[in-house]
């Protein structure tokens, strides 16, 4: 007679409860590098959750101060209150700190409005998360081998190269002011990532230098500015001849002054039609000079 077997367990975990708790014991994440702003978007936001209440869920973990430590929702929270809700539904869950900085990021760069300085903050808290949590490193043992794994395993999560997400990286090393100007787009992304190479100081002295030349710098003069810092010849003088180039495309460019063009037009013509006469008359002018050529 055969022997039975006994029925394998299919039972499955059981889901997670989802508890309303009172938003007062409830704080933001610690250094959480995603800004909570009272814009457009959270207006529709608070305007939804008056509409039909918050739909998702929050994720909360027990804080052994006091209270729970948001994981993902801070806009969510911050809409309810907004809204007037005293409770907001959430799942509270038990997390290690690399745990819990994994899912912050992972849910919030799902979010299409991410700044560059925000997805910077985030690739960093997670590469020191997953370096903490064991993730297997390169062959070596150097804290450049772990670096790049870490970007690798980012990298393949978010459909970034590793190479990009460690230049988003560098722009941390950034001093503030410099960061606030990344987020502005006043200073492009690629020259940010060759001044984050320069020393502090140094970078206060491109600050210093941009202010005198009312200038940004460009890729090239950012290169050279780098150049100049391994070489230990940073000096603020050299920065202020740097920045003082003109670029190459300005160099290229023919800029007409509205004052200088005024003279030419009837007071009230608009930029467009002053435009069209301009085109006009240089064809003209093209075409008078091809019939000379041809005589």
């Amino acid at each position: 007679m055969p022997k039975k077997t006994e029925p394998k367990d299919t039972q499955s975990t059981p889901p997670e409860q989802v508890q309303q708790i009172r938003i007062s014991d409830i704080h933001p994440f610690k250094n959480h590098p995603f800004k909570v702003v009272d814009d457009a978007l959270m207006q529709e936001t608070v305007d939804s959750i008056m509409q039909f209440g918050v739909l998702n869920p929050t994720i909360i973990r027990p804080d052994p101060g006091g209270g729970y430590e948001m994981v993902a929702g801070h806009r969510r929270l911050h809409a309810s209150g907004l809204a007037g809700k005293d409770t907001i539904p959430a799942i509270v869950r038990n997390l290690t700190d690399d745990e819990a900085v994994i899912l912050l990021v992972d849910t919030n760069l799902q979010r299409e409005n991410i700044s560059p300085m925000e997805r910077a903050q985030a690739y960093k808290m997670k590469m020191e998360a997953l370096k903490h949590q064991g993730q297997r490193t390169d062959l070596t043992s150097t804290q450049v081998g772990r670096k790049l794994e870490t970007a690798e395993i980012i990298a393949q999560q978010t459909g970034e190269s590793k190479n990009q997400v460690r230049r988003f990286v560098r722009l941390t090393e950034l001093v503030p002011e410099l960061q606030t100007m990344v987020d502005k787009n006043e200073l492009a992304f690629n020259p940010a990532v060759e001044i984050s190479y320069l020393s502090k100081d140094e970078q206060k002295g491109v600050l210093d230098a941009m202010a005198y030349s009312q200038n940004t710098p460009s890729l090239s003069q950012a290169q050279r500015l780098k150049k100049l810092s391994r070489e230990g010849k940073c000096t603020q003088d050299a920065m202020y001849k740097v920045m003082s180039e003109e670029k190459k495309d300005e160099l290229d460019r023919v800029t007409l002054k509205s004052d200088t063009l005024r003279k030419y037009f009837p007071k009230n013509y608009t930029p467009q039609q002053m435009e069209q006469v301009i085109i006009k008359l240089l064809d003209q002018w093209q075409k008078k000079r091809q019939r000379q050529n041809e005589r």
